[in-house]
């Protein structure tokens, strides 16, 4: 049974679409994107930036001001839990005061595999995996290592 609303996953798809906006500039790097959404629209919208810049869910906090009051993340690939050449956009998320977020699917890495998920939710953040899992799995796969890992350090 699917328990996913149309809404949710038209948001999911925008952030597929954006993640798609990535290539080829984000290489090394896993094409994610990412929106984020207050009263069912979508505020602001980022898309994995050149290594060493700007992850989708920091292009897109970065498009708003204010307190982060009734905002859902979407994403497509777990946010990074450590802090590579950018900093970890699960900790981004936590301190920006996102309170809930919808995962395509978990990030096979290992220096991330889950851990972006324990920082959300020991945060208190809700998390939803596996919206979408399928199409995000489509689009980043070809762009993680054969040991699933992604093929950048953050």
């Amino acid at each position: 049974m699917d328990c996913f609303s149309p809404s949710d996953k038209l948001f999911m798809h925008q952030a597929l679409s954006e993640g798609r906006r990535a290539l080829p500039t984000c290489l090394p790097n896993p094409p994610v994107g990412c929106v984020l959404v207050r009263d069912g629209r979508i505020i602001a919208r980022g898309f994995t930036q050149a290594p060493g810049q700007h992850h989708a869910e920091a292009m897109a906090m970065a498009q708003f001001d204010g307190d982060a009051d009734g905002v859902t993340a979407y994403v497509t690939l777990e946010p990074c839990s450590f802090h590579g050449r950018t900093p970890s956009c699960a900790t981004a998320l936590i301190k920006r005061g996102i309170k809930r977020v919808f995962v395509a699917m978990l990030d096979p890495d290992p220096r991330n595999a889950g851990a972006g998920i324990a920082l959300l939710e020991q945060a208190g953040i809700e998390v939803i995996i596996g919206l979408l899992q399928a199409q995000a799995a489509g689009d980043l796969t070809p762009y993680l290592n054969r040991a699933g890992a992604a093929l950048d350090v953050c």
